[in-house]
């Protein structure tokens, strides 16, 4: 099979590399095997990638082992940052192709996937910048001694990474292993892997020496499996499901104990106070939940509304969604596309069955979207209460609950009621308020009038069950860099 393919989207043609991606080159896997990648938005295929297993890894670490050991170690981090600087020029060069395949493999609206690649660009900016800025400190014990502290590289990390944001996650990733002077093995989602490996051809082009970053398409229970366990990996970082997220960190620790960063799922709440204003809320609630088609870690699923407003909210939210567009990707009004796979498409309609059937009321949506494609109307159940498994569970899809609440303290109670403390958000007119609040709910990011405003100067990660660690601003770093102290003993004259 081939290692690129022409590949015709709506709105152009490209070339699209489908090698795995090993010490700057595009190759075939060990075991000869190719996957399908599926358009959502029809179901047919787009194209077979090579599938990348467990001796592919292997290679792939080798070279990054060899790239951190010779070339890249030579490299300044000044050049480092040129390096990123430059990768991030090149995206934001092809917007219009990356944001083509985003929309393509992903489903996504393209209008949002260009917001993606413009994130993703700003990203890597910011690490490039920070690249030059990794000090360490002296520290003054005694007259006789000179104590100084190191921010080393971590050394040749492993990357896995999930399908609903694919070009964004894999920026997320690279950007903080890169500027801190790590080498890279990367593993993108089995269902989109087409925009990681386009991003590749531009990391060649770059100039980054061979093996920094290797990029391999393949399946979690083979290849990232392999990650997980593998010896000669100094470090994982996974984004996904909490399940998944068990599974890497016990292969971490019944391996070499490597080093760990988590961010998992959640079920966040979206807290309406009765001195919200409304019409704005309701603009925040509707993108905390459908942006995305709903496939969002930090998603605003749990709406709890204070019963003054809780009717009128409901009038106001049921309206508000209903203008939403749901639709072909590649349709500059589309804000709303196909869910990413038919097993996605299956979990959700799943849940959505379990809602009615537990006896929550639909007040819209609730079924198929046209009959092609993984399309799920938007929905929002009402009428719930804390023992449902829509109140309870990650849907990961266009679902969301709306429940009642009567004082501040309830509202606080039944925010922190979950496994999970990834996101919030409280929605007031009071400071004094939603600081109060801000402060009382556990989740690593609480949104103050607003929702899903992330971006990379903002450490983002969760509490509880949504992982270990941070991605983005400067914490991010503390993940890839190991602290050595030095002391030296001073010869009196």
């Amino acid at each position: 099979m081939a290692l690129f393919q022409s590949i015709k989207t709506p709105v152009l043609t490209y070339e699209q590399p489908l090698g795995l991606f090993i010490n700057n080159e595009f190759i075939k896997g060990v075991a000869g095997r190719t996957f399908e990648t599926i358009n959502p938005h029809n179901e047919k295929p787009i194209v077979a990638v090579h599938e990348g297993a467990e001796e592919d890894v292997n290679i792939a670490v080798k070279a990054a082992r060899t790239a951190l050991n010779g070339e890249w170690k030579t490299i300044t981090p000044s050049e480092r940052g040129r390096l990123l600087l430059r990768l991030a020029d090149f995206l934001e060069r092809d917007i219009e192709t990356l944001a083509a395949i985003e929309a393509l493999d992903n489903g996504k609206s393209v209008t949002m996937a260009k917001g993606d690649v413009n994130n993703s660009a700003g990203c890597l900016r910011y690490y490039g910048g920070w690249s030059d800025k990794i000090y360490g400190q002296t520290i003054d014990t005694d007259s006789n001694s000179l104590t100084y502290t190191r921010h080393e590289p971590v050394g040749v990390c492993g990357q896995i990474i999930p399908w609903n944001f694919p070009l964004l996650m894999f920026a997320w990733k690279i950007g903080p292993a890169l500027a801190t002077g790590n080498t890279i093995v990367i593993k993108t989602a089995e269902q989109t892997p087409l925009s990681a490996l386009y991003v590749a051809k531009l990391i060649k082009e770059a100039g980054f020496p061979p093996g920094v970053v290797n990029v391999i398409s393949g399946f979690g229970r083979t290849a990232g499996a392999a990650i997980a366990s593998h010896m000669d990996i100094d470090k994982v970082a996974f984004t996904g499901s909490t399940l998944v997220g068990r599974h890497i960190m016990k292969a971490a620790a019944d391996s070499n104990l490597k080093k760990v960063t988590l961010e998992l799922g959640g079920k966040s709440p979206n807290i309406i106070l009765p001195d919200a204003n409304l019409e704005d809320a309701i603009e925040w609630v509707n993108l905390g939940i459908f942006f995305n088609h709903g496939q969002c870690c930090c998603a605003g699923s749990r709406i709890l509304v204070h019963e003054d407003i809780y009717h009128k909210f409901l009038e106001l939210f049921k309206k508000r969604t209903e203008q939403n567009k749901v639709g072909d990707p590649f349709h500059s009004e589309t804000f709303q596309g196909p869910q990413v796979s038919q097993l996605q498409y299956d979990r959700i309609m799943g849940y959505i069955k379990d809602g009615k059937g537990a006896g929550a009321t639909v007040v819209t949506g609730g079924d198929r979207h046209g009959s092609e494609g993984y399309y799920i109307q938007p929905t929002i159940f009402a009428d719930v209460d804390e023992n449902m498994t829509i109140v309870k569970e990650e849907i990961f899809g266009p679902v969301c609950t709306v429940q009642k609440f009567s004082t501040e303290e309830e509202a606080i109670r039944v925010a922190n009621s979950t496994n999970y403390g990834l996101a919030a958000a409280v929605h007031t007119t009071n400071i004094n308020t939603a600081i109060r609040v801000s402060n009382a709910v556990k989740a690593g990011t609480v949104w103050v009038n607003n929702y899903n405003t992330l971006h990379y100067q903002m450490p983002f990660g969760g509490f509880k069950e949504s992982g270990i660690g941070r991605e983005l601003g400067s914490y991010a770093l503390e993940n890839y860099t190991e602290v050595k102290t030095v002391r030296v003993h001073l010869q009196k004259s």
